[in-house]
């Protein structure tokens, strides 16, 4: 269990998180089927993949540099708003973690919570709306929660994971305001938000990377501030 998320920390969650995207982008594409085109499988494919290889050509990047990257390829992924606001998300926490080489609980709160702010930037939606973020702020309000009671980052990432799965769940029984499947209205009743359901996957993912044995930084590796 870690305390502390450094760069080793950080790329195994993109890889879990990636890893379980890609293992549930069947479901993305069905849920997407209901009210739009059913593709968002397919683009969070294209995304994930993107991740890999951002995470894979840096090898020697600092945090920040490395979640920056990552934001910049994703605004480039097709398929609708998915990529500005999931490269959104990653440039708004590599702007507040800045030079920092690392990050304890708060600051993991801290950073996520200025990768919220920018997508609610870049998005129009509101919470209740059945878009991405209905899982995105329930974990941000759980991760803060978490680091406010004293929970390692581990644990608060866990947290967070569950709170998006929440949201994300609770979407099914909601109209869509933004899209297409705003067209298509009833139809997308009982069935949960393909964006929400993505995003709450990628948490899921971090919280199974932070355990993972490759996230474990070498001695001297990360400095510890």
């Amino acid at each position: 269990m870690s305390s502390i998320i450094g760069i080793g920390e950080f790329r195994a969650m993109l890889a879990a998180a990636a890893a379980r995207v890609r293992e549930g982008s069947d479901y993305l594409s069905q849920l997407d089927a209901a009210g739009g085109d059913g593709d968002h499988g397919t683009t969070m494919r294209r995304a994930m993949s993107e991740i890999d290889k951002t995470v894979a050509a840096h090898p020697e990047a600092r945090l920040h540099e490395l979640i920056a990257q990552v934001g910049w390829a994703l605004l480039d992924i097709d398929g609708g708003a998915t990529g500005p606001l999931l490269g959104s998300f990653f440039l708004g926490i590599a702007d507040e973690v800045g030079e920092c080489p690392s990050l304890d609980a708060r600051g993991l709160a801290v950073a996520f919570e200025a990768g919220g702010a920018r997508v609610r930037k870049q998005s129009k939606a509101q919470p209740g709306d059945k878009t991405m973020l209905d899982a995105l702020l329930p974990a941000l309000m759980a991760l803060r929660a978490a680091a406010d009671a004293g929970k390692d980052s581990a644990q608060a990432l866990r947290d967070a994971a569950e709170a998006a799965a929440r949201g994300a769940e609770a979407t099914k029984d909601w109209l869509p305001k933004f899209g297409k499947a705003r067209f298509a209205g009833e139809r997308t009743r009982g069935h949960p938000d393909p964006g929400a359901s993505s995003l709450a996957m990628i948490f899921a993912g971090f919280a199974a990377g932070i355990h993972t044995p490759d996230a474990s930084a070498r001695d001297g590796e990360i400095p510890r501030g």
